[in-house]
């Protein structure tokens, strides 16, 4: 990679985070932190804000923005090819914001681009077992809440279809055995469980933060799954 190219990339980096230290940068490209510091000033020497916090790492300064990302053919045939795992894997409402994302980015492609992108999307075809489907739309607002850390008000169905009513602190998504489990903890069980989305038949922010300080982190609760990863 030429530095024109990683200087772009740094920057749409910096771009998708809220800070990034400089050893991810450096693991990222490949390349020193020295050099990470060199390609900064650069960047800052270009006109760009980039600006940088103790113990949390590299900024851009709100309020810039890139003109227009232009996109290569593989980089749109990526995307597009996400787009089947995301329909075939993924509810109702990340499929609505990921075909809205889709289309924005098929807005900035030359028109050489979007007839080749239509070709291919006519090409590409993704069976999926009708029981997998997700038949929901509650996967967009679990992200919202394990990301802004409140609690949420499910309605839940047990496998021996029992319905109840639950208080949970979301700590996060997992996909195993064809479906995504919500990971979190249940007032109301004073512990943490292991909620199927599909059983789930009604979700409610109630906007007020955990209640519990520290949480397992998801990575840790993956080792107690009876799968392997």
């Amino acid at each position: 990679m030429n530095r024109i190219d990683r200087l772009l990339g740094i920057l749409t980096l910096l771009q998708s985070r809220k800070f990034v230290p400089a050893e991810k940068i450096a693991a990222k490209f490949h390349i020193s932190i020295r050099t990470v510091y060199r390609d900064v000033k650069a960047l800052t020497e270009l006109g760009i804000p980039v600006s940088f916090e103790t113990a949390k790492g590299y900024f851009v300064v709100q309020g810039y923005f890139l003109p227009p990302v232009s996109f290569s053919n593989e980089e749109a045939n990526a995307l597009l090819l996400s787009e089947s795992l995301v329909y075939g894997f993924a509810d109702k409402s990340i499929q609505k914001h990921y075909s809205n994302a889709l289309n924005k980015v098929k807005a900035v492609l030359r028109s050489s681009q979007k007839e080749k992108l239509d070709f291919l999307d006519s090409s590409i075809k993704m069976q999926m077992h009708p029981n997998h489907t997700l038949d929901v739309e509650y996967l967009s607002v679990l992200q919202h809440t394990i990301a802004a850390k409140t609690i949420i008000e499910i309605e839940y169905k047990s496998s021996r279809e029992e319905s109840t009513k639950r208080k949970v602190e979301p700590v996060g998504l997992i996909f195993y055995a064809f479906n995504w489990h919500l990971i979190g903890w249940c007032h109301s069980r004073n512990d943490y469980r292991d909620f199927k989305v599909s059983r789930i038949s009604r979700v409610s922010d109630t906007g007020q933060p955990f209640k519990k300080d520290l949480h397992i982190s998801v990575t840790e609760y993956m080792k107690s799954l009876p799968v392997n990863y």
